[in-house]
């Protein structure tokens, strides 16, 4: 009889002990409930960026090597000078080297044309020419032309006076002085008087020639 309680007990703890384990196994528990409201963060906008094009250098070669732009200002440098340093200029020199090439310059204007001595009216037959250098005597040369013909090619400026006499013809009659050469001391300078065939003053006057210019006056015979 206790053996068959013993049993007994025996069985019922192990269907007690198994059905608990079948049950743990099997139960799941549920969770709780989340009532919390979803809340969705904000997403901050994209900034709008350009996009980016990387250039080509294979089709514009000139990137690696850019030619300068000639019609680009360029900035004067701050430290450029013509004045030498350490070194004091006057300002008058500077304007007296203006003025005397100035004065050069309107020198050689005057005397490198031709000159007209002025148109003179006489009855006489004859006409005296007479001529000397105007300043001092510095080599100065002259060719001599009546009507467009030589009529003394190379005549040497003294101190003293020299010429020579022509038969005039009816109408105009145009004498000619070329200046040859400057002389030492440029221009060509001289002094001539014209007579008539009773001695009188005809034209009296100076030039001053540049090498190839011509001093001219015509005498109109009556």
């Amino acid at each position: 009889m206790k053996r068959i309680l013993f049993l007994m007990i025996t069985i019922s703890m192990s269907l007690s002990g198994y059905a608990q384990n079948e049950f743990s196994s099997k139960f799941k528990a549920i969770p709780p409930k989340n009532i919390a409201p979803k809340i969705k963060k904000p997403i901050p906008p994209k900034a709008s960026v350009p996009p980016v094009k990387t250039p080509n250098v294979f089709k514009n070669p000139e990137l690696l090597n850019p030619k300068p732009n000639a019609s680009a200002p360029v900035a004067p440098a701050n430290n450029f000078s013509m004045i030498p340093k350490n070194e004091f200029i006057n300002p008058g020199d500077v304007y007296r080297d203006k003025w005397n090439k100035k004065e050069e310059k309107t020198e050689g204007l005057v005397y490198r044309k031709n000159q007209d001595l002025g148109n003179f009216t006489t009855g006489s037959v004859t006409a005296k020419v007479m001529y000397r250098d105007a300043a001092y005597v510095d080599g100065d040369q002259i060719r001599v032309y009546l009507n467009d013909k030589v009529i003394q090619y190379q005549v040497n400026l003294e101190s003293n006076f020299q010429g020579f006499e022509i038969v005039l013809e009816k109408g105009f009659n145009k004498i000619e002085f070329e200046a040859l050469n400057q002389g030492s001391s440029g221009p060509n300078t001289a002094e001539f008087k014209v007579y008539n065939d009773k001695g009188g003053l005809i034209s009296g006057s100076q030039w001053n020639l540049g090498t190839g210019f011509k001093a001219t006056i015509i005498l109109v015979k009556e």
